[in-house]
C-alpha cells in the first residue's frame, strides 16, 4: 500500500510515496510492539513521577539529624557509661544509656530506689546532657 502527499505546486502529481506496508507500525506483531513500548514508557513516567515527588517532601525537622547531632549524642552516650562505670556503687549494674539530642534515657535494672537517684545524678553531672529520663527498675 502506497501512499502519496502532493506538493502545492504540483496540482495532482504526488510529492512523495510511502509504502506504509513496511512501515515500523503494520501489521499484528508491530502493534503489539507498540502496546510493549507504551507500557514500559508508562512505568518509567510513573517510577520518575514517584521519585520525584519524594525528592521535593520537606525535612521534618524534629526527625532528621544532621551527623554533627549523631556524632554529639554518641560522645555523650560514651561519658555517661564511662562516669556510671566508674561509680563503684553503679558498675556492678546493667545500665543501658541512649542519647537522643543531648537527653539520656538510662534504662535496666538496679537493687535499690538509692542506685536509680545516684544513675541519674550521674549522669546530670555530664557536660552536654540536656536532661536525663531516668527509667532504671528496682528489681
Amino acid at each position: 500500500m502506497w501512499l502519496g502527499v502532493d506538493s502545492p505546486s504540483s496540482g495532482s502529481r504526488p510529492f512523495f510515496n510511502i509504502d506504509i506496508s513496511r512501515c515500523h507500525f503494520a501489521g499484528k506483531e508491530n502493534a503489539m510492539l507498540q502496546l510493549h513500548y507504551l507500557i514500559k514508557l508508562a512505568v518509567c513516567i510513573a517510577l520518575i513521577s514517584g521519585f520525584a515527588g519524594c525528592a521535593s517532601t520537606p525535612k521534618n525537622d524534629t526527625t532528621e539529624r544532621t551527623a554533627g547531632q549523631v556524632l554529639d549524642d554518641s560522645v555523650i552516650t560514651t561519658r555517661v557509661k564511662s562516669a556510671i562505670f566508674e561509680e563503684p556503687t553503679l558498675k556492678v549494674f546493667q545500665i543501658n544509656v541512649k542519647t537522643y539530642q543531648g537527653k539520656v534515657l538510662l534504662s535496666g535494672f538496679v537493687d535499690s530506689l538509692q542506685t536509680v537517684q545516684k544513675a541519674g545524678e550521674v549522669a546530670r553531672a555530664v557536660p552536654g546532657v540536656v536532661a536525663v529520663e531516668n527509667s532504671l527498675v528496682v528489681k
